[in-house]
């Protein structure tokens, strides 16, 4: 009788607590984490928010978030640039049609741009994993997509913050935007795609897409998009890779569309960043 009554006000306890406090499953909880420091212009930045904009509500991303179990995500967007500065644009969105992904889109393209200055890429992976980890959803997969024009050079080395990350079974994917434009009379890291694969992106199945400057960023995001929301369940879409960026990468996963080219090329080493702000301190 005893076990009877504990199992009945068992039952009565769960069914007390509301509704609203327990998550809500979905195939993936994503957080786009995009770069506004001080390389990047007024202009750029809107290249940038127009990109996701337009691929968030793309019929080939809605179809991917529809293909999944659930046929829903999870999405939230801020903007980063130094230590300490992170700007949410648009909160956590359940995304699982057409019509809440132009709900989202509309909320992006109506927020006012944001800029900061230097560029701490570890401070932005340590605010996504605290809104991962505050959120009110429940997902099979937690991904922090970040794009970005330079490397970490404040707010701690990078390498800790992506290990912490990786710890807690979430990975970090990379956009890395390669350009030529000066920044404080000092011409960009060479390799940036390289920097990104060695020291921001990690587990499960992390990869990068590059964006050859900003024009280009709306056509890689949307392809991008496609491939963490897809995960191993779309291996139609193709992935160019070159040789130094296989490092720590799944070939099996993605060989029937790898196309390798081997040139050799500086892997920049994890704390680059760094060493160029020191100098551009040390020059003033």
């Amino acid at each position: 009788m005893r076990s009877i009554m504990a199992g009945y006000l068992t039952i009565a306890i769960l069914s007390a607590v509301p509704v609203s406090a327990r998550p809500i499953p979905v195939d993936l909880e994503l957080v786009l984490a995009v770069d506004v420091s001080g390389s990047i212009d007024e202009k750029e930045a809107q290249l940038q928010r127009q990109g996701y904009v337009e691929a968030i509500v793309n019929p080939d991303v809605v179809r991917a978030i529809k293909s999944g179990v659930l046929g829903r995500i999870a999405v939230s967007y801020f903007e980063w640039a130094g230590d300490g500065w992170q700007i949410p644009i648009v909160d956590w969105t359940l995304i699982s049609g057409r019509k809440t992904a132009k709900r989202f889109a509309s909320k992006l393209a109506a927020a006012p741009l944001s800029a900061g200055p230097w560029t701490s890429i570890s401070d932005a992976i340590r605010f996504a994993v605290l809104q991962l980890g505050e959120n009110a959803f429940e997902g099979t997969r937690r991904i922090i997509d970040i794009s970005g024009d330079g490397p970490n050079n404040l707010g701690g080395l990078v390498v800790p913050a992506r290990d912490m990350a990786v710890s807690k079974r979430i990975t970090i994917n990379g956009l890395p935007i390669i350009n030529e434009r000066l920044n404080f009379s000092r011409s960009p890291m060479p390799n940036l795609d390289l920097y990104y694969r060695h020291c921001v992106i990690g587990g499960p199945g992390a990869f990068i897409v590059i964006a050859h400057g900003f024009n280009s960023f709306a056509r890689a995001i949307r392809r991008k998009l496609i491939l963490e929301i897809a995960g191993s369940r779309d291996r139609s879409v193709p992935v160019t890779i070159k040789s130094p960026e296989l490092v720590g990468l799944n070939k099996r996963f993605i060989a029937p569309n790898l196309h390798i080219s081997y040139t050799p090329r500086w892997v920049p080493p994890c704390d680059e960043g760094e060493r160029r702000f020191r100098g551009v301190i040390d020059d003033e």
